[in-house]
């Protein structure tokens, strides 16, 4: 009788261990071959070396060579940041999500699986946002005032608890993109239609360190300022922050277009990535000598 009894038991648990796979969730990602709409930001978001595209249907992830896509949290994220930890962004929610529209500023520490609400959430989408790579401070403009925030720039360094409002004086142009340093917030910079600003007095002051073209794109690491520039052709250069020397990259060949986002993988300062604006992407292995095109016209290759 006991076992018989052990048996049952066996064959019982085995049942339940069975039924429990069958309906276990869907990964959270799976293999993409499609093509990416809107992106809104790219980044090497945490440790786990994918380069994360935001784009109008949620998460697009490039990594050891391959495409991913997430299957759930198809939210249209803008104002995207990675960070140490995983990433922050706004923007707003997917078909398949709950949020209020917008969604204000969330981050997520688990490669977009979960997300949770820092502030603002139904109240205001931020397109300019910076956000520390290290340090995880946020700099960003506010257009159109909300519970909080009058119009301009602001910094937190309590992770949306409270709010410092910044002069921002030197700023001219229409702000296309912002960048804070990863761990030392005294250093933010703007890319503007008149150029490429920064400041190294937590945002007081900013000096444009270009001339005569339009600023599209900012990135920093713990060197270096890393901005895109256009005139009648694209530019990337980098900027090294104590010294001011300045030093021109190594672009691809691109044809009347030219880099609206840069990253770099903060593990690895020779990986770097630029997406542009006809939907191109690339990677460099080797301090921008070579370049790897991941997409092109925004389909996945």
């Amino acid at each position: 009788m006991i076992k018989k009894l052990v048996f049952l038991i066996i064959i019982l648990t085995g049942i339940l261990i069975t039924g429990c796979n069958s309906n276990d969730d869907q990964a959270f990602e799976e293999s993409y071959d499609g093509s990416l709409e809107h992106v809104h930001g790219m980044g090497y978001a945490g440790n786990d070396g994918g380069l994360y595209f935001a784009s109008h249907t949620g998460l697009k992830i490039y990594r050891d060579g391959e495409w991913f896509e997430t299957t759930k949290n198809f939210n249209d994220y803008m104002g995207f940041n990675p960070v140490d930890q995983g990433f922050y962004t706004s923007g707003h929610p997917g078909k398949d999500s709950d949020l209020p529209n917008p969604l204000g500023i969330q981050r997520s520490f688990d490669g977009g699986e979960t997300l949770k609400s820092i502030d603002f959430v139904g109240e205001t989408d931020f397109h300019e946002m910076a956000v520390a790579y290290t340090s995880h401070d946020i700099f960003l403009k506010n257009h159109k005032e909300n519970s909080k925030l009058g119009a301009g720039f602001y910094i937190s360094s309590d992770n949306g608890e409270s709010w410092e409002s910044l002069v921002g004086s030197g700023i001219e142009g229409e702000v296309f993109a912002l960048a804070i340093h990863p761990s030392d917030s005294d250093y933010l910079a703007a890319a503007t239609t008149t150029g490429i600003y920064l400041s190294s007095d937590r945002g007081k002051n900013f000096k444009m360190i270009t001339e005569g073209v339009q600023g599209t794109a900012v990135y920093f690491n713990e060197e270096n300022l890393f901005y895109a520039t256009y005139d009648s052709a694209p530019s990337l250069a980098k900027f090294n922050i104590k010294t001011g020397e300045q030093v021109t990259i190594n672009l691809p060949e691109l044809t009347e277009d030219g880099p609206v986002y840069i990253a770099g993988n903060q593990q690895n300062n020779k990986e770097l990535a630029i997406y542009t604006t006809k939907g191109n992407a690339y990677i460099s292995e080797d301090s921008a000598k070579t370049w790897l095109q991941i997409l092109e016209n925004g389909k996945v290759k």
